[in-house]
Formats: structure tokens, sequence, C-alpha cells
């Protein structure tokens, strides 16, 4: 495997950075190729600006066009074009951050925001069809990726009856609104939780947890999201009815069927 290690975490002598050290440790010892993306570490400017597109600053700025138009013309900030040719050179994504009021740090979401530029890792069409390569297709397609997140909360409370809500619910605008929209496919995430109460014992096992997902990543099922080309949904994006599944709406209707609980 070629990874790219997206971690987002302030402090290198937190659990996260104690698992991020061993998961890389745990690769370089299988012969895996790896680069790291240290957002703390790297001072990662979060904040979209018409300076990232070499945009003049007195027009008004669309982002969308500005962006897709410096990347075709090669005039992206340097440090946004440096992080698109790690995810071009790697086959697999690992993102690995602490769960902050129920979604990823700010940093982290501002490094999406930043790299997954139009043209980059959306805005393709199907030359056959015309239609938008998205949700299973798309320039990053034949990439995967594993989120490694952890919790202060207890696993039981993060599952499907659990008052915080199930992870992958918690964690679906993340791998199927970015990760699935660009064609990665994204297999089940590997939640660490009561972070903020880990033992020995309890890292031991969380160490042990991390090796297993990685080794076996090439191999793992990805989450089983519908594919929006492949004639689940009509014409306007709307799923079939006949699909529908129980429940018949949210998040669980774009699963092919249901997703495997959440990792110890």
């Amino acid at each position: 495997m070629k990874i790219l290690w997206l971690f987002a975490h302030p402090d290198h002598r937190s659990l996260n950075g104690a698992l991020k050290t061993e998961g890389l440790r745990t690769l370089e010892a299988h012969g895996h190729q790896h680069q790291l993306s240290d957002l703390y570490a790297m001072k990662w400017n979060p904040l979209v600006d018409a300076a990232d597109y070499d945009h003049d600053p007195t027009d008004r700025l669309l982002v969308g066009e500005a962006a897709e138009r410096a990347h075709a013309t090669g005039h992206l900030s340097p440090d946004i074009a440096s992080e698109q040719q790690k995810l071009a050179w790697a086959d697999t994504l690992v993102l690995q951050f602490p769960l902050w009021w129920y979604g990823m740090p700010a940093i982290l979401k501002g490094w999406f925001d930043r790299v997954f530029v139009k043209g980059f890792a959306f805005g393709h069409t199907d030359p056959a069809t015309g239609r938008p390569q998205r949700y299973g297709e798309g320039p990053l397609a034949g990439k995967r990726a594993l989120v490694v997140v952890t919790a202060g909360a207890r696993a039981a409370t993060l599952g499907p009856r659990g008052v915080n809500g199930d992870l992958n619910d918690l964690l679906f605008p993340l791998q199927h609104g970015t990760l699935w929209y660009t064609g990665i496919a994204v297999v089940p995430p590997l939640l660490i939780p009561s972070a903020d109460r880990t033992t020995p014992d309890a890292y031991a096992t969380a160490a042990t947890c991390l090796r297993h997902r990685l080794l076996t990543l090439p191999t793992t099922d990805p989450l089983p999201f519908r594919h929006q080309n492949t004639g689940d949904y009509d014409d306007n994006l709307l799923l079939h009815p006949h699909l529908t599944p129980t429940p018949p709406t949210g998040p669980a209707a774009h699963y092919t069927t249901t997703p495997p609980p959440n990792s110890p």
C-alpha cells in the first residue's frame, strides 16, 4: 500500500499521537509506503481565501470557479498543490482525529475545503453519458479510506441505540458526502472509545485493533454505499421507491445493505 496518513490532533503526547506512531511503525514493518500530513505540526491553514487561487481580491470570489480555474492552470497555492500530490501518489487514505462536537476538528475540515477542489477531486463527467461522476465514480475512484476516530464516549453510546447516535451516521458527511462522493471506497471506521479514560490495557487493545485494521485494509469490504450512476437513483437523483429500506429515509437509505457494527 501507499498510504497518506492525515492526522489532526494538537498534541503528540495524546492517545491519538501514540496510535499514529504505532500505526506508522506497523506499516513500515510490513513494507508499506506512507506519507504523513500532520496538520497541526504543519500549521495548516484551514481557511479558503482568494490567495489560494491567485485571484484578484477586488473581484467577487466564486470559490468553485476560481478553484477549478487555478487547478487547471497550475495557479493553486503551493500548500494545496503539495497535498494534492500526496493524495495522487497514495492508493489509501487514513484519516485520524478525535471526535469533537460530533465531527472532525476544524483544521481537518479546512483541509478538505482547500484540497478537494473542482477538477481535482470532483467535477468530471462520463464522456459516454454526460452524467457527473460522483458517489462511487470520479477522479479519486480506485482509492480507499479508513477513518480512525477517538471519542470520549463509551462505544455503546455511539451505536444504533446510543444517545450520541450511530457512529456511521455521525461520519456520514465525511464518509459518504466527501470520500464516496469523489469515488473513494470507505471501509468501516475504527472507533477508539473512552479516550479520556484510557488504561494501559485499553491502549494495548486499541493498538492491536489498529494494527489489524491497517494490515487487513486492502481486503476489508467497504461500506456498502449505493452508486449514483448504476440505476438506484432516478434522473432527479432520488432513490427509486422500490429500493427504500427500513427506515425509509436518512443515511440508511443510501446503503445497499446494513453496514457492519462499529469496530471495538
